[in-house]
């Protein structure tokens, strides 16, 4: 769509929502009942959870509307939820970045149909990494570079809602990196009657999952309740050589010790090895769609004492040293206690725990390129081979290795006070981040000595260990919150004003490493004020409108404090820019009609996006780091409806239409002068459409149930999006089409609950990409001329891709006993 069409539709579509405003007191008039009629009607609706934080549960049967994939909402913002009815029609193995897929706003892609090996995620053209995630209110982004692991968190059986804010995260939510919206993720209770449930699933690839839970049912004097899961997974690389193996543990309780005061807790524990993808660039893709890692390795060149020797090199490197091992876990404790008449405390503690690596390389590690600690500089020696000398170059197996240790506390006191109810916060967190760079041995057969490298690491000469990175970051974020809910209007209208006040402190330490070869420690502290308001109002018993305007925030990586971003001068570092916090403005307005049989939403929406964080070129230190690079506006609008079943049949739809602008020119280079001055060469790429933003996403869900029986179809277009920020490559617009159907047979023998489920995704077998970085600025050479007339060319960047799996089919049969 041309700009000049677009303001066209967005003039119109204002003027039609500013006349509903006008009509909306007469409206109001002519039918005073509540919006949650449709919860009596039996249409499920949200509800803010009234014991963990940041969360929704479901009132009403969460499959009556929208094959599952809607709730009917109260909220004066968008937010959009996928039910418990729609996950458990889902491939078991799938992750969260598959279920949300369908809602408007998201644009989403997995390495695979498994959902094993993770995948990305943009809302409305925020990535993952913008978004604030929350795990039974936990958050989970990563507290270095808020970067997101979908596969790591529950096991799709254990969850009850998974939903999305598109535009700003909840006054409550732990974040200090979100200016996209947030999240949240929530296991189902326990179940209130004992119960044991097995699954087995079968499909291509060798997949193989075997699922069992035990709850407890209601003990105590029915106030308590608990369940424990197990899950093994694993399945097979849909291209190359490698698989993936999952063991996952969930637990969860429940003790209700009255009416008024409740304690939740749950244990999220998830250990995964699994073999990378490897990407394509688009010359590549055209040439040969399922290319991967070698096959074979390599191999050392003999060692000969006293010869120079260089280990051959290979590309792309061995399957076996593509490995991404992982195991965290996710702690947490929810309770809710009556303090007074309409007055409660919430508190929920929690711990976030990890370790694992990822990014290896086959490293041609030199034997006199070792730290000598020292002199800070690689010119210590040592002997890797055994040949008796330090002149050669040996393929040794490196990767990032991760520890990090994350505890932190939310609480808060909520009050009502005639027609306001009153909350007021804190959040706190302490998080260690330390992050190697360890090197192992490699056998002739391409083998690591330890996979986790932490056998068998390489040693310096001095008996210190080898480090390509060697940082530790403590992030210490804080965060109070205040919000006032005002219901007027005989309920018809709410007016939340709400504002958070986060403050987030970096303390980076680096260790002298190969890399970079002196010890400092680098202090950086950032605050904000957050302001948000929504509104919404019941203009009749079906008919809701709603606004909504927030300021968002997120803290600079904490890379931005290491690597490229740091000077040496004299055998001192130091910062050489410090990136600014990103901010953006959030605004919503949009209209709801919801019945037991129909619900509606259209949603206007603009974000005004600054300081972008990137690595940009610095003209005073003359090379590229970590800073802010302009400001990105995008405007669209988003329609979402689901439907009732009529004639066993039901059906669900979303619409995505957005127009991105990045407002800025970006600085490159300094170009030199004929007479020798430097002048600042800058990409245009201002008014170029943002990467990772598909101006349309088109969902549909179509559901037929017949008795035991059900049948499910979703299609999903996906349209162009931009691969550079200059515009020069694009992503094809692609269609999706997923199906599953399944089969209860009651009770058999025993066995209550039996069911069969088939589920096949990419039924087109389409072929497809998605960008592996939304950070390139161009893919060809850029050639421009000074203002003496003098060439310049900007180098191109390499643009690389994840390629769309095949279609791949599977089946489970689960049953309770």
């Amino acid at each position: 769509m041309s700009q000049n069409k677009w303001l066209g539709f967005s003039k119109t579509a204002l003027a039609a929502a500013a006349a509903m405003v006008v009509v909306m007191p007469a409206m109001a008039q002519e039918a005073k009942k509540k919006a949650d009629q449709s919860e009596d009607e039996g249409a499920p609706r949200a509800k803010e959870d009234t014991v963990r934080l940041g969360t929704i549960v479901i009132t009403g049967e969460g499959g009556k509307l929208g094959t599952g994939q809607m709730l009917n909402e109260d909220a004066g913002k968008a937010r959009s939820t996928v039910t418990r009815a729609a996950i458990d029609k889902d491939r078991s193995t799938g992750n969260p970045f598959q279920a949300l897929a369908m809602l408007p706003g998201v644009s989403t892609f997995n390495h695979d149909a498994t959902g094993l090996f993770g995948g990305g995620l943009t809302v409305r053209g925020f990535g993952s990494d913008q978004m604030g995630f929350t795990v039974n209110g936990v958050p989970v982004n990563d507290s270095g570079n808020f970067a997101v692991y979908p596969q790591e968190y529950a096991d799709q059986e254990n969850l009850c809602t998974q939903s999305i804010s598109q535009g700003s995260p909840d006054v409550d939510s732990p974040h200090a990196g979100a200016t996209g919206g947030n999240v949240s993720i929530t296991s189902c209770d326990p179940e209130d009657k004992r119960r044991v449930r097995v699954s087995q699933t079968l499909g291509d690839l060798n997949l193989t999952r075997t699922f069992v839970r035990y709850d407890t049912g209601r003990f105590l004097n029915n106030s308590a309740k608990v369940f424990l899961s197990y899950s093994h997974t694993q399945a097979d690389k849909w291209k190359g050589e490698g698989e993936a193996k999952k063991d996952h543990i969930d637990a969860a309780f429940r003790w209700d010790i009255n009416p008024d005061n409740t304690i939740l807790g749950s244990v999220l524990y998830n250990r995964a090895v699994n073999n990378a993808f490897y990407t394509l660039s688009a010359a590549q893709i055209a040439t040969n769609y399922n290319t991967d890692y070698s096959n074979t390795f390599a191999g050392h060149a003999a060692p000969s004492p006293g010869t120079a020797v260089k280990d051959p090199t290979q590309s792309p490197n061995y399957w076996k040293l593509a490995n991404n091992p992982f195991e965290n876990a996710v702690v947490s404790v929810s309770g809710s206690f009556k303090l007074a008449e309409a007055t409660y405390l919430k508190v929920q503690p929690y711990l976030w725990w990890g370790f694992g690596n990822g990014g290896w390389s086959q490293l041609a590690m030199s034997e006199s390129g070792f730290l000598d600690p020292s002199k800070g500089t690689n010119t210590a020696k040592k002997d890797l081979n055994g040949d008796g000398d330090t002149l050669d170059t040996v393929t040794m197996a490196r990767a990032s290795v991760t520890r990090t240790s994350r505890p932190g506390v939310t609480t808060e006191v909520n009050t009502t006070l005639g027609n306001h109810n009153l909350r007021v916060g804190v959040w706190f967190e302490r998080a260690e981040h330390k992050q190697t760079q360890p090197i192992v041995s490699i056998d002739n057969a391409g083998n690591p000595t330890d996979i986790w490298l932490q056998k068998g690491r390489v040693a310096r000469p001095d008996g210190s260990l080898y480090e390509g990175r060697d940082w530790d970051t403590i992030s210490t974020a804080y965060q109070a919150y205040v919000n006032d809910n005002w219901s007027f209007d005989n309920d018809n209208g709410s007016l939340s004003v709400g504002l958070r006040a986060p403050h987030v402190k970096r303390d980076v330490t680096n260790y002298a490493n190969e890399t970079l070869g002196v010890n400092y420690n680098i202090n950086k502290s950032y605050s904000e004020l957050l302001p948000q308001v929504a509104l919404r109002y019941n203009l009749a018993a079906a008919h809701q409108v709603f606004f909504s305007m927030a300021k968002n925030f997120r803290a600079p990586a904490n890379f931005a404090f290491t690597g490229s971003n740091i000077a040496v001068t004299n055998g001192v570092a130091s910062l050489i820019r410090e990136a600014k916090p990103e901010t953006s403005v959030m605004t919503d307005l949009g209209y709801r009609y919801q019945t037991k049989n129909l619900s509606l939403s259209a949603t206007l929406f603009n974000s005004a996006f600054k300081n972008r964080q990137a690595n940009a070129y610095d003209p005073i230190a003359d090379k590229s780091t970590y800073q802010n690079a302009g400001d990105v506006n995008n405007r669209g609008l988003e329609l979402e409806a689901g439907t009732g079943k009529y004639k066993g049949f039901s059906a669900y739809a979303s619409l995505t239409m957005q127009h991105s602008e990045i407002k800025n020119d970006l600085l490159v280079a300094k170009g030199t002068l004929k007479n020798g001055g430097k002048e600042d060469v800058y990409l245009p790429l201002s008014g170029k459409q943002f990467t990772l933003t598909p101006e349309r996403i088109v969902s549909t869900s179509v559901q037929y149930e017949y008795g035991n029986f059900y049948g499910r179809l979703k299609v999903k277009r996906t349209g162009r999006q931009a691969a550079t920020m200059i515009n020069d490559e694009w992503i094809p617009t692609y269609w999706m089409a997923d199906f599953d159907a399944g089969y209860n047979f009651g009770e058999v023998s025993f066995a209550s609950n039996v069911q069969l489920r088939l589920n096949v995704s990419n039924i087109g077998n389409a072929k497809y990409r998605n960008l592996s970085s939304g950070s390139v600025t161009n893919a060809q050479k850029y050639n421009t001329t000074l203002s003496d007339g003098s060439a310049y060319s900007v180098a191109s960047s390499g643009v690389f891709y994840y390629v769309g799996a095949p279609r791949f089919a599977s089946i489970s049969l689960s049953a309770d006993f």
